[in-house]
């Protein structure tokens, strides 16, 4: 089970960008497949975007934020990123990564616990 800890949020106007991280510890992270979750207040946690093991070839996406987002790791540094671009209020959440594993075409997250994530805010 990979760990992570989740930065970069913050507060943003409507259209803004943002890029968040998630750093991991465990020298296992080149063959975790990792997902962006986030969850509004008052909301079940989504999945915003994955990314495969290894060379992340496999990226997956909710529909709300196609074209938006963008999810990239980098093996050396042990981190997954999201870049954010063209923000909407509907954005706002806190935003938390976790390993997942694929399931069915879509991907759930592993068993263990979830950081403490970064919120990001998006005013109108």
């Amino acid at each position: 089970q990979v760990q992570f800890v989740e930065s970069g949020g913050g507060l943003v106007q409507a259209g803004a960008s943002l890029r968040l991280s998630c750093a991991a510890s465990a020298n296992t992270f080149l063959f975790a497949y990792v997902g962006w979750y986030r969850q509004a207040p008052g909301s079940q946690r989504e999945l915003v975007a994955a990314i495969s093991s290894g060379s992340g070839e496999r990226l997956k996406y909710a529909d709300s934020v196609k074209g938006r987002f963008v999810i990239s790791r980098d093996n050396a540094k042990k981190t997954v990123y999201l870049q954010m671009n063209i923000l909407k209020p509907e954005d706002t959440a806190v935003y938390y990564c976790h390993e997942v594993v694929g399931a069915g075409g879509t991907v759930v997250p592993t068993r263990g616990p979830w950081g403490q994530g970064t919120q990001v805010t998006v005013s109108s």
